[in-house]
């Protein structure tokens, strides 16, 4: 059975698809975050969305990727979690920015 791994190690050799994955990692990136701090305090979906005074099918949208969260929901994220939100920009590989600058 082909595994998903090796379907997305074999399509990144694709240019349009690397591309397309480049565009959306961040998003992701931040939707395991999310996924993760919610798994750390011990919590389900409807628990965290309950001390976020919000809905379960919120806290699964993002930890789906499908959404951008505000400043202000990863805050009442980090304070339903225990945890601090940190906000940073990183310097990118020269070969990432040159391919960004391309897009």
């Amino acid at each position: 059975m082909t595994q998903i791994k090796d379907l997305h190690k074999r399509w990144m050799e694709d240019p349009a698809y690397r591309k397309a994955h480049q565009a959306v990692a961040p998003e992701f990136e931040l939707a395991r975050a999310v996924l993760q701090a919610r798994a750390q305090a011990g919590l389900t979906q409807q628990e965290l969305a309950q001390r976020m005074a919000t809905t379960q099918s919120v806290i699964a949208r993002l930890e789906s990727g499908r959404v951008r969260p505000s400043t202000q929901t990863l805050d009442r994220l980090a304070l339903a979690t225990g945890t601090r939100l940190r906000i940073s920009f990183e310097r990118m590989p020269v070969r990432v920015r040159l391919r960004r600058d391309q897009a």
